[in-house]
């Protein structure tokens, strides 16, 4: 099946997702009746164990330096709903600004990140991995920190689990989720900074961290 930009992006903005079916051969769309979202006010949290690794700037967030590398990441697992057809699509999204990697880099290894595709304010999860123990939570924060500060209005982590619950992650029907992501997309929000993202770096700055709860 052929998947063009606009039709991709329409059914993202009404609520569908691709994903693989089980024999990694057939892409379809798929909706949800639940829908988990990691909240972007102060209903946000992170595990107290996280605060120390914050503080040590270990980490250095950077977008779309490996965007491969993070496609390859998301779908390196036992079983996957990435295919073939899906890393493609994810490229071609990302060679039309429309799909990004957010990264949690120590020194020159990518130590975790989260994939996804920007519409307006709205962010859609599509994945995350790491690589090092703490560097995908670390994306995740800062990520939260990110959104915050350029206005975004929804984060969109797909399906809940025990791990999202303890960031604050809860769920709503799919008629809470299609208003909240209808008023998401018209919203004149930027993703990346200034510079080139293959350069784009965002320091951790406690400053920013300190208004989130443990």
């Amino acid at each position: 099946m052929a998947y063009s930009i606009p039709h991709i992006l329409q059914c993202y903005a009404q609520g569908y997702f691709l994903m693989a079916d089980s024999d990694y051969q057939t892409l379809n769309w798929y909706s949800s009746h639940k829908r988990a979202l990691i909240p972007l006010d102060d209903r946000f949290r992170y595990p107290k164990s996280l605060r120390r690794v914050l503080n040590q700037d270990r980490f250095e967030i950077a977008f779309n330096r490996d965007f491969n590398g993070v496609i390859e990441g998301c779908a390196d697992r036992t079983t996957t709903w990435i295919s073939d057809e899906l890393k493609a699509i994810y490229r071609m999204l990302h060679r039309a600004g429309h799909a990004h990697s957010f990264e949690a880099w120590q020194g020159d290894q990518l130590a975790g990140a989260i994939l996804g595709i920007v519409l307006g304010g709205a962010f859609i999860g599509e994945s995350m991995f790491f690589n090092i123990p703490d560097g995908s939570k670390v994306a995740r924060v800062k990520l939260v920190v990110w959104l915050r500060s350029h206005c975004f209005l929804l984060f969109d982590a797909q399906m809940m689990n025990p791990h999202l619950e303890r960031f604050g992650a809860y769920v709503v029907e799919a008629a809470v989720y299609e208003d909240v992501l209808y008023q998401a997309v018209q919203r004149p929000c930027h993703f990346l900074p200034p510079s080139p993202p293959n350069q784009a770096s965002v320091p951790l700055r406690k400053v920013h961290l300190d208004q989130i709860k443990e």
